[in-house]
């Protein structure tokens, strides 16, 4: 069984018409796929706002405490992320939603969706990038304590890099933590090296690929499949979460790695065949995406390749820079940087 969580409030969570994270979004995602009739394969529910127990397993109590305050008065949490009033209530709202949705998992569903989700950019005590607390995190803490699970997945492929969740999970063995990103030496947050592996005891459990600008589909692809599949396979993830932002398309005003519509519905699809022949318990979580019309017909093409449906979206890569081999070289680097703990 498959299921959707989703509010009207989540469209509240919204920085201002000046910015690019616009609160619409989740909306125009539930009507796209009412108007294609897609939202009679899925089960809908309503979220529940995370605790602040729920919170503080991943945050510091003073961080949630000052997100309240200018909550109450409205304010900057960075300088490129706006504190609306009420915002903290909409993002425990969607915080809550990807607890519901991780839950479901473990209720008979094999894939739960959160479209306001993926607030990869949210550290234990500071965040920046439109996030505010990190529902990957909180998700998976939530779920480690109610239903004692020892191996996380997190597949994102979000064009920025989760510095967040690295920052979060960097020394942590139980998570392994993947992220394709555009280098970070071009585009926010500046991180994401493909030498940042972890520490400690985590030390291989973050995994890194930064793409340069221009990649294009082929390359994207084929780097997936070089690395993704063997480490899931190796780690046998008893859930995994896909951070599945698509501001790596070409229209994207944020990023420039030039993928296409149809890149995401086969990414959608090979996610989906990775957790079948694992765990069956899949997280997606829609994550980034600032073309307002782009977007919506880049998540209609995961939720197409989610489901199985051919009826996707196609577009011309004429555009596509061939950086090929270019990506293949940084596949190899990365295979051997992660040879003493992986077999790639």
């Amino acid at each position: 069984m498959k299921g959707i969580v989703y509010h009207p409030d989540y469209n509240k969570y919204d920085l201002g018409l000046d910015h690019p994270l616009i609160g619409d979004k989740p909306k125009k995602i539930m009507d796209k796929l009412k108007e294609k009739q897609l939202l009679d394969y899925f089960e809908l529910f309503k979220p529940s706002p995370a605790k602040e127990i729920d919170l503080t397993r991943v945050h510091g109590k003073e961080y949630v405490e000052r997100i309240k305050r200018l909550s109450e008065v409205g304010g900057m949490l960075s300088f490129d992320t706006p504190a609306p009033k009420h915002i903290y209530e909409y993002a425990t709202l969607a915080t809550g939603g990807s607890i519901v949705s991780g839950s479901k998992l473990f209720e008979n569903y094999s894939i739960m969706i959160n479209p306001l989700g993926g607030f990869h950019h949210a550290s234990i005590n500071h965040s920046s990038g439109f996030c505010f607390f990190n529902d990957l995190a909180v998700a998976i803490e939530f779920i480690r304590v109610a239903q004692d699970v020892k191996r996380f997945l997190i597949i994102d492929i979000d064009v920025h890099h989760g510095n967040g969740t690295q920052d979060i999970y960097f020394l942590d063995p139980s998570v392994l933590n993947i992220s394709f990103h555009q280098d970070g030496r071009t585009l926010y947050p500046g991180t994401g090296a493909i030498d940042k592996i972890g520490g400690g005891a985590g030390e291989g459990f973050t995994v890194n690929l930064p793409l340069q600008p221009g990649t294009g589909d082929k390359g994207y692809l084929a780097a997936f499949d070089a690395i993704i599949p063997p480490l899931a396979k190796q780690f046998k993830p008893e859930m995994i979460l896909f951070q599945s932002g698509v501001d790596a398309h070409h229209l994207d005003p944020l990023a420039d790695l030039s993928l296409t519509f149809q890149t995401y519905y086969h990414l959608a699809d090979r996610v989906k065949k990775l957790s079948k022949g694992s765990c069956n318990k899949l997280l997606m979580l829609l994550g980034g995406g600032y073309n307002s019309t782009a977007c919506i017909e880049a998540y209609y093409n995961e939720f197409c390749g989610i489901i199985g449906t051919s009826d996707y979206i196609k577009e011309s890569d004429d555009f596509e820079l061939n950086q090929y081999k270019t990506v293949m070289n940084q596949v190899e680097s990365l295979k051997e940087i992660l040879h003493d703990y992986w077999n790639l």
